[in-house]
């Protein structure tokens, strides 16, 4: 099932072997041929979800200078122009057209596009195979030339030198780990290229970036637990990167610049749920470390901004999250909303002397809001909301927020989306999604597509399980390791929970996650089958054992301090058999379980949900259908286009109607 030249076919999906080719082909006809009846539910559902979305949408103007740069739709297309327009008004100028760029071209994405910081140039990176191999292209905006010689074999992270002279970029080696950092003059080619920085541990991936204050460039290495910074002054750009504090393993960190000082995020001294310290520009060693922001339990750092005047924490303390804001004097105020469940998150911006940020608000029944907030005069400015063609009514919803207690006696956050008049006898239908890795927070967001499943009665319930940052850092490390199981069973206590308060029942719940999220699904499956009409496990992480024991897959060296080492430690090796979804596949009747997969993906290669539903197929000894779809012509994040990424949810979904309603055939 695997491809000896898998890292060729990442890079080009028409070399895969033809019998590995035919395989998936006859897979992807099977599932076609079961899901058949569920078609036109497809059709109407995905016909729903692209009637939520403003055809001819555009982002905020970010202003820079004497431009605004945004993003924006024409009506039909799948992908977005890159425009940019006179900050004080004036006509539209399209950067780049990347719908037009990607006709004629089963995949095209555009990941990172930014301008030169004096606006004379326009870099931005593409995958053309969806196997996250970035060409970076730059664009002379004077004569509307692309320039010769792109930068190959990219991760698509890249950034310009404050003085516009230079382009750093982030080298990705045959297995596909960003390895080197590079610069490059920036109109130059590879010719050009001049080796900045070297990453020799094959656990740590680097990438580059510019403070908001312009005065640096910082070197980011890291894995999930130990992280280092290596930075170069603005005004020396061709200088030797100089090393911030050295890597010291559990300790991570990150630089941001203020007010001629350093701010480091970060949690070193114990401080779980990290903190802000400040060092000198001259040197931010460990030993020179001061407290700014000091460390409390329970509030969880979860990023930081500056501008001239102000520094800005993002801080998340059980589920809930807000803005706290310093200015120069120390004075302090926050940003904080009052909805049961909500996520509020920073949106960037490029200019640093002014005292404004832009944030995002949302919740499952409040569509997204864009808000430019002054600190000088503490007033919001609404720039957006998000605009739903077809009409949307956020009284006809209601959100709540509960609780399981784990067998710990964890208490485990529960969001719940459903309509307004919905009974909780039991009988409505019930989707649990779940995800709990990485310290990924899953938020209370906002969710165009949610609606085709909450509209038909369905009740959507998010799962914020440990292996997630949703109660703090802490949160995640009872997650991860010799905790891993702690997310299984967080899951499975929530969906006992909301079955006994009346949220759905067994015969009527799906199970959904993807990526590691598709882990869980498979432990969930494994570990309560019962629980289940259906699984949904979307590019799911679920041969766990044998991809963390393949040192030349690219996430395995800096995923061992998530899971552990099983080469080189045999209690991880034990720890991570014991659960490892396919490995533990035993007989007994599994529900009806669909499994995607990507045929370039490069983090979950698309062998893993071939094999797993090979053998759930074995051993399973009922007669819920296991069916397996892989997407010939995409990663992992599926198809790049807005439009035809939704028809692979509507499948998603129509698959989780199907499920309930065959039960499995009423349970024969």
């Amino acid at each position: 099932m695997k491809d000896e030249n898998w890292q060729k076919v990442l890079r080009d999906p028409g070399l895969i072997k033809a019998d590995v080719k035919a395989h998936l082909t006859e897979e992807n006809a099977y599932t076609k041929a079961i899901l058949a009846p569920t078609e036109s539910l497809q059709k109407q559902m995905f016909e729903e979800m692209k009637g939520r979305i403003k055809q001819d949408d555009a982002s905020v103007p970010a202003p820079d200078g004497p431009w605004a740069y945004y993003t924006h739709y024409q009506t039909g297309a799948q992908h977005p122009r890159h425009c940019r327009r006179p900050r004080d008004g004036g006509p539209e100028v399209v950067l780049i057209d990347a719908d037009a760029l990607a006709k004629g071209q089963a995949y095209f994405l555009v990941g990172a596009a930014e301008h030169s910081p004096d606006h004379e140039l326009y870099a931005y990176a593409a995958d053309e195979q969806g196997s996250e191999v970035f060409l970076i292209y730059v664009k002379d905006l004077a004569t509307g030339e692309i320039l010769p010689g792109p930068v190959e074999s990219s991760t698509g992270d890249f950034c310009w030198s404050p003085d516009s002279r230079w382009l750093f970029w982030t080298h990705r080696d045959e297995n596909g780990r960003p390895d080197k950092i590079y610069r490059r003059p920036a109109r130059g080619g590879a010719g050009d290229d001049v080796l900045v920085y070297e990453e020799t541990d094959e656990a740590f991936f680097l990438s580059v970036h510019a403070t908001q204050s312009r005065a640096f460039l910082v070197i980011g290495a890291g894995n999930h637990e130990t992280s280092e910074a290596w930075f170069i002054p603005a005004g020396e750009p061709t200088a030797a990167p100089k090393l911030a504090a050295a890597r010291d393993p559990g300790v991570q960190y990150s630089l941001e610049h203020w007010n001629g000082r350093f701010m480091i995020r970060t949690n070193a001294d114990g401080a779980i749920d990290f903190k802000i310290v400040e060092a000198p520009e001259s040197d931010p060693s460990r030993a020179g470390w001061k407290d700014w922001a000091p460390y409390t339990p329970g509030r969880y750092v979860v990023a930081a901004a500056a501008r001239r005047d102000y520094f800005i924490q993002l801080v998340r303390e059980n589920a809930a999250n807000r803005l706290l804001i310093t200015a120069l004097n120390g004075t302090e105020h926050e940003i904080a909303f009052d909805e049961e469940a909500f996520a509020l998150s920073l949106s960037g911006g490029f200019e640093f002397d002014p005292p404004v940020i832009r944030f995002i608000y949302e919740s499952p029944t409040t569509p997204k809001q864009w808000l430019d907030y002054d600190m000088d005069r503490r007033e919001r400015v609404l720039r957006k909301t998000q605009e739903i063609p077809s009409g949307h009514d956020p009284a006809a919803y209601v959100t709540r927020r509960m609780f399981a207690t784990a067998p710990d006696g964890a208490e485990v956050p529960i969001t719940l989306v459903m309509k307004r008049d919905a009974t909780l006898d039991g009988a409505a239908p019930l989707l649990l999604y779940g995800y709990g890795s990485y310290g990924i927070s899953i938020d209370a967001s906002f969710s165009i597509r949610n609606l085709s499943l909450v509209d038909r009665g369905w009740i959507w319930a998010t799962a914020h399980v440990r292996g997630g940052s949703e109660k703090g850092w802490g949160w995640f490390l009872d997650g991860r390791k010799d905790k891993k199981t702690n997310t299984f069973t967080d899951f499975i206590a929530c969906a006992e929970r909301l079955h006994a308060n009346g949220y759905g029942a067994p015969e009527r719940t799906v199970a959904y996650g993807g990526s590691a999220g598709g882990m869980l699904m498979g432990a969930a499956a494994n570990m309560r089958p019962d629980l289940w009409a259906g699984i949904i496990g979307a590019v799911p992480f679920v041969d766990v054992l044998n991809t963390m024991s393949d040192a030349s897959l690219p996430l395995t060296p800096p995923e061992w301090p998530e899971w552990g080492n099983p080469l080189e430690d045999e209690a991880a090796y034990d720890l991570i058999a014991a659960y490892s979804p396919y490995d533990n596949i035993t007989a007994q009747p599994y529900p009806a379980i669909l499994a995607t997969g990507g045929l370039s993906d490069p983090r979950v290669t698309y062998w893993e949900p071939e094999k797993w539903v090979a053998k759930l197929r074995e051993y399973t000894t009922g007669s819920a259908p296991i069916l397996l779809k892989i997407n010939m012509e995409a990663g992992h994040g599926g198809a790049s286009g807005r439009f035809d990424f939704l028809k692979e949810i509507a499948l998603d979904y129509a698959f989780a109607i199907w499920a309930v309603e065959k039960g499995w055939e009423k349970q024969a």
